[in-house]
């Protein structure tokens, strides 16, 4: 199967973003920036597309113009290990401008939408004990961030 990569549509921020993310998460670099010649639709010298890896996921960022807003339609997921780890992402990509949503939900400055779930989450939600995964459920959907011991001790009744 192909490699499946991501791309991000901006108005004229796409430098700016891939640099935030990149200095967000490790492993990360940005790996090219292209740019408009003459006779583009936008103002030649200015970016066009820039080339990202989060982590070695590798993305690209385009700057298009205002047309196609980003939405929570789509989010990027980020698996995270423990509650220091949510907590840090949590933070940085609501640093700045991005908003808190419901249940692990988030949007940064840009417009992006984002999970950011702790190791563990699905599995009390898929609990085999029905009335404990619902337990689980009710809860994380009065949370913003995800808290993980709370959720595992609404889970336990």
């Amino acid at each position: 199967m192909p490699t499946i990569r991501p791309n991000l549509w901006f108005d004229r921020e796409s430098e700016e973003a891939a640099a935030f993310y990149c200095g967000i998460f490790p492993n990360s670099r940005v790996t090219a920036v292209t740019r408009y010649g003459p006779n583009a639709p936008r103002e030649e010298g200015t970016v066009m597309t820039v080339t990202f890896e989060l982590d070695g996921m590798a993305f690209v960022a385009i700057d298009g113009g205002p047309e196609f807003p980003h939405s929570e339609a789509i989010s990027l997921e980020i698996p995270c290990r423990d509650q220091d780890e949510v907590d840090r992402y949590w933070a940085a990509l609501t640093a700045d401008g991005g908003k808190e949503g419901q249940c692990g939900w988030l949007t940064d400055r840009f417009g992006v939408s984002w999970q950011v779930v702790p190791a563990g989450w699905e599995e009390l939600l898929n609990d085999s004990d029905p009335a404990r995964a619902q337990r689980a459920m009710a809860a994380m959907f009065t949370m913003r961030k995800l808290d993980i011991a709370a959720l595992e001790t609404a889970a336990d009744g």
